[in-house]
């Protein structure tokens, strides 16, 4: 077994368990104590857990996923901000995708003066932009997931099979350069992946306490985008990024 995919085994264990211990794990895995130990390195220091004398225990839930109303309280600011800077990649006779989330709704308030057509999954987008006549609303369509207000599943990749979009924002609940963007939702990653699939230009819109993060289920690797746009203070893993990727960091 590679490392890579005992330390995903690992990541599950934890989920069920908020502790582990070393020699449980290597005997588990048939592998030396120092194997896990390294294991366990790597994953403290993306900030999965935390080693303990003999183990490790859990410091955060991969799967865990905050609902719309939680999201849409916290980092307002640099939301609004994010939004700013999208919305300055936007020119009239594009064609736009906008996924489901509290920041790609602050790119929706900014563009609603825009001739363009937009392409969401995004039940709150659809209503910030259903009146405006200059916008061309087209609706996914597909399983509404009532957490995030989102639509996702086979009917809302379908549908996006159907497009190519001059330009995409793709929200992500982490962002590291060995896991790539990251979601808590394996369906929600699936429908993100499509809209990526379907676009010209991809930009993840996050802010930076998202660098760092792991969650569950993978987006994309940050280097298969075309940028990634932020707000907040730079913290070292997105410093890493911006050095080390042929993307562009917009801030």
């Amino acid at each position: 077994m590679f490392a890579e995919e005992r330390q995903r085994k690992i990541i599950e264990m934890m989920e069920e368990s908020s502790s582990l211990k070393v020699v449980e794990l290597a005997e588990h895995f048939e592998v030396s104590e120092s194997t896990i130990r390294r294991d366990l390195q790597e994953l403290e220091e993306h900030k999965i857990l935390k080693r303990t004398h003999g183990g490790a225990v859990s410091i955060q839930k991969r799967g865990f996923e905050p609902t719309f109303k939680e999201k849409k309280e916290e980092y307002s600011l640099e939301k609004e901000k994010i939004g700013e800077l999208a919305a300055e990649l936007v020119e009239d006779g594009y064609s736009v995708i906008l996924d489901t989330g509290t920041t790609t709704l602050e790119i929706a308030k900014r563009i609603r003066n825009k001739k363009i057509t937009v392409i969401t999954n995004s039940l709150d987008i659809a209503e910030e932009l259903s009146e405006m006549e200059n916008i061309e609303l087209i609706m996914t369509g597909g399983t509404l997931r009532g957490n995030t207000r989102a639509m996702v599943g086979y009917l809302t990749e379908n549908t996006l099979k159907n497009f190519r979009a001059d330009i995409a924002f793709i929200g992500a609940n982490g962002i590291t350069r060995k896991d790539g963007a990251t979601t808590p939702n394996h369906v929600e990653a699936m429908t993100k992946r499509a809209m990526i699939a379907s676009s010209h230009r991809v930009y993840l819109v996050a802010d930076t306490s998202k660098f760092g993060n792991v969650s569950f289920a993978v987006i994309t690797p940050v280097n298969q985008i075309t940028g990634i746009i932020t707000a907040g203070e730079m913290n070292e893993e997105a410093a890493v990024i911006e050095k080390n990727e042929e993307i562009e960091i917009v801030k």
